[in-house]
């Protein structure tokens, strides 16, 4: 192996193998934790050994192995450069400014902005001067649908070696000065970044998952800081950043000015056998107007019956998707290149999906499947592009649910808000 590919990594390495010249090693067991993810959760190997089965997702560490590491030593062939020529408003502007004074004074941050307020833009400068001055930088989400989606923006704006890491791509890791991946592949990571920046810490698996948390933590330099970003934050997180004195920045305002859909409940209790003539004008109304449109239902049962329901009033093509289909990923691009007028999904399509003139139709609002955070992230799905800046988020549920107000609740609060700044 290249010796850069051991510079700020854990690698599984047999402890009966030589270790290259100029690595350090380090226990894949200490404590009864495992080195490389803390985890305690032990199985049984012959002869009195064992694997971790904590983060045995990313391949298997065990007694009989160590870990290999070698100190970040920011070694690159080229340094990064920003070429992007996209135009901040004066808001997303003042945001920008703060990250970056911020992030020189050396405090972690958080970043609460509502769902299409040009998080990812607002970053861009940060993340420039940051590769100018030869730093490593991570960039890490929960969900592989949105780190795809974000790769090709990222790429687009920086002229640098990239990484993007998944658990299901195929290429081999190479050492790179900016690292895009889920936040899982930071397990493999060890005081690397100088700047780590979370998309989504409010969201599944992140939130709340220690194990993840220490793992961002380890993959941080000691002079490195983070950057978390959320739309929907709990007051859980937002008591936390206040704790450990980080600070929190806050933008109530869409990149384009206008304010957040709001959520329209139709109170409709037999959604599952039959649509309401309401439900029903509503999607024939997408379909002559041709615009593109999500379905989403509380569980992966729903999705046959209400395929088929569409598939009966609707004659553009359409298909399902959830968290372990096979072919989510194509599908989602699919969509996005037009060979879908609508998808049929379970929550996994509530983040990162961006598609100009996008409708929603939330089916079972009241299900305690559907969050307060997942509501106000599906609404936000809607109207995030200049060009079609309104659009219908339409829940459908048997009654008026604690989920649903609150989160009509907190889109109105937050257009009041951006309304004011």
């Amino acid at each position: 192996m290249n010796l850069e590919e051991f510079y700020g990594r854990l690698v599984t390495w047999p402890k009966a193998r030589e270790c290259p010249e100029g690595t350090v090693a380090m226990p894949s067991l200490l404590k009864g934790r495992c080195g490389r993810c803390g985890g305690r959760t032990r199985a049984t190997l012959p002869g009195k050994q064992s694997y971790c089965l904590d983060c045995l997702t990313i391949g298997r560490v065990s007694t009989l192995d160590k870990l290999l590491t070698v100190p970040e030593p920011n070694d690159f062939e080229t340094v990064g450069t920003m070429h992007w020529n996209g135009q901040l408003t004066a808001k997303q502007e003042k945001i920008s400014c703060q990250l970056i004074k911020n992030y020189s004074e050396g405090v972690d941050q958080l970043l609460w902005a509502v769902t299409g307020a040009g998080k990812t833009e607002m970053l861009f400068p940060l993340i420039g001067q940051s590769l100018k001055r030869g730093l490593r930088v991570g960039f890490v989400s929960t969900r592989v649908d949105v780190v795809l989606e974000l790769a090709p923006r990222i790429q687009a704006a920086f002229s640098v070696s990239l990484q993007v890491l998944y658990g299901e791509q195929e290429e081999p890791y190479r050492y790179s000065q900016l690292v895009l991946g889920t936040v899982h592949q930071l397990l493999r990571f060890y005081q690397a970044f100088d700047l780590l920046i979370i998309d989504e810490v409010d969201a599944f698996p992140y939130r709340g998952n220690r194990l993840l948390e220490r793992a961002v933590r380890r993959s941080v330099k000691s002079s490195g800081h983070l950057v978390m970003l959320t739309a929907t934050p709990s007051k859980r997180l937002l008591d936390k950043v206040k704790e450990r004195g980080g600070r929190l920045l806050m933008l109530p305002e869409r990149f384009h000015g206008q304010h957040l859909p709001e959520i329209t409940l139709h109170v409709h209790a037999n959604w599952e056998k039959r649509f309401s003539r309401r439900l029903k004008q509503l999607l024939l109304g997408f379909e002559r107007q041709e615009l593109p449109f999500i379905i989403f239902v509380p569980k992966v049962r729903h999705l046959i019956p209400v395929f088929r329901h569409v598939t009966a009033m609707v004659p553009s093509n359409g298909t399902t998707v959830h968290a372990n289909d096979p072919d989510r990923l194509k599908k989602v691009a699919d969509m996005r290149a037009g060979h879908y007028r609508y998808l049929v999904s379970t929550t996994i399509l509530e983040r990162g999906v961006t598609l100009p003139k996008l409708q929603v139709v939330i089916l079972g609002a009241d299900d305690s499947t559907f969050t307060k955070e997942a509501l106000l992230q599906m609404a936000g799905r809607v109207g995030r592009s200049r060009v079609a800046t309104e659009g219908v988020v339409f829940a459908v549920a048997s009654g008026p649910a604690r989920t649903i107000r609150a989160a009509q609740k907190e889109i109105r609060l937050l257009n009041e808000k951006a309304g004011m700044d």
